[in-house]
Order: structure tokens, then sequence, then C-alpha cells
């Protein structure tokens, strides 16, 4: 494992050295041009049509789906407790205009704790998955599915994770649940969290779900200085890149973008098990 004061990756002048085309043939999963710091911060090269989607087994969704053609992963992303969908919309929108299918939810019900917020994001999954009308119908790669979620969302996200093996990726904003129980999960997971939130204050939450994931697997702590537990209510950095670069990394398997996996200067605290 490694942890480490971080500084800003000087990651592109690197990527120039492997090859990118022939990465492309071999990977038929990665799309757009070579990322930079720059360009994973901002709004993705896909423009994104929405749909409404009706619950089953969960609340309602909301699907956010590129425009041009191809086939692309699946994320859904849950939002909090007592929270609707449009609290985690810019970032899950963003994640869409860098090519994903992402589906946001409203629960059952707004009080719903981790555990069922767990399976109510994999009730999304299937359902989006199984659509047949609509921007998002035909663009779906079923094989390559992934979680996300904001405090009890993202305490379901990484249960989803831990009880989910067949899911690529999954990265949980400000975790909050009881439940630690990820000793045989084997998803590659990031985990952020804020240093001024009270509500899940990462000490107690983030640093013991990162540390109850085994260490043989593609694991991620990053404690943001000064944010609050609402700082994923945005499209926020460096939260939002790191979200687009760790679904592009694990999910697309795009190793591209294994470089801003490495943390910068804006985390007051970064550990994983890269470098990836």
């Amino acid at each position: 494992m490694r942890s480490h004061k971080p500084t800003l990756a000087a990651a592109a002048a690197v990527l120039a050295c492997f090859g990118t085309a022939a990465l492309a043939q071999s990977n038929p999963y990665q799309k757009g041009p070579d990322p930079t710091h720059a360009s994973i911060e901002a709004d993705g090269p896909y423009a994104v049509s929405t749909q409404a989607l009706k619950g089953s087994g969960f609340g309602s969704g909301t699907v956010y789906s590129p425009n041009a053609a191809g086939s692309y992963a699946l994320v859904a992303v849950c939002p909090g407790f007592v929270s609707a969908q449009s609290s985690i919309a810019q970032i899950s929108r963003r994640l869409a205009t860098h090519g994903f299918v992402v589906v946001t939810i409203d629960t059952n019900t707004i009080f719903d704790f981790p555990d069922s917020r767990s399976t109510q994001l994999l009730a999304a999954l299937k359902a989006v998955a199984a659509l047949s009308t609509g921007p998002a119908a035909g663009k779906i790669d079923t094989a390559r599915q992934a979680v996300a979620g904001w405090s009890m969302g993202g305490g379901g996200t990484l249960l989803a994770a831990g009880s989910t093996p067949a899911l690529k990726g999954a990265v949980a904003y400000a975790p909050w649940a009881l439940n630690n129980n990820l000793k045989a999960s084997k998803v590659p997971a990031a985990i952020l969290g804020g240093t001024a939130d009270i509500v899940a204050p990462p000490g107690i939450f983030a640093d013991v779900f990162y540390k109850a994931i085994p260490a043989g697997s593609s694991k991620l702590l990053g404690i943001v200085k000064g944010a609050d537990h609402f700082f994923s209510n945005t499209a926020s950095q460096p939260a939002s890149y790191t979200t687009v670069a760790w679904f592009k990394r694990f999910v697309d398997n795009d190793t591209r973008y294994g470089p801003f996996l490495n943390g910068d200067t804006r985390y007051s605290r970064f550990s994983y098990t890269g470098p990836f």
C-alpha cells in the first residue's frame, strides 16, 4: 500500500511512451482522446441525453447516456439519507460525458439505510440494462457495470461491491454505514472523504472501510482538504476527476488514466494500492 502527501502528477508526458494507438487497438473499451488533468476536470467529449426511468426495486431514476453510437459501461449512483437524486446529478452527468451510461436513483424512501440502498443500486443496474426504448437502449455493455454513491448511498455502494464481485468498480463519497464487512471485496473501490465532514468523519467511516477491503484489492482513499459532507453534491474537484479516472481505469480498462490516480495537493491524505 502507498500512502503519501501527494503532488500533482505530470501524467500526460509519460503516456506518450506507451504507444496509445496500439493500446486502443488492443482495448476495445478505450474511448476518446488522450486525457489530461484539464480534460478530466471538465465535461468530456460526449454530448448526453437524459431519460426518466420507472423504478423497479428502487424509487425512480434518470439515465444519462452519450448521444454517440457505441457500447458503454453502466454506472448506478445513489444519493444519501433524506436526499433526492438531484444531490448527485452534477457529478453523475459529468461522468456520462466521458463515455458512460449513468443512472441516478431516488430510493424507495428517503429514510432507507445502506443495506437497502445497496440492493436498490443493483436493481437500478438491472432495470437500465433491460431498456429497449429511449436514448440509452442498445448502447449498454451489460458485462461492465459499476456503482457509486454519497453518504448512506456511499455505504450502500461499498456493500454492493462487497456482495457483487462481478461489478467492475465502485466510488463512495463520504460513505456512511454501520456494516463494514468488506473483507472479501475484490471490486476496485475508491473511497473519498472530507476533512471537515462532521456527518461521516473519515476517521470513523472512510478510513475503516478502506482498511476493511483486502490489501490485495485495487483500492484508493482520498481525504479532501476542507471538504464537508456535501462535497460530491456538485462536480467538485478533485472528487469528480478522480471518479472519471477510476471508472475509466477499471471499468474501461483504460491504462491512460492510471497516472491520474496518484492524488494531488487538494487531498490532505491519500492512500492507494497502486500505481494503477
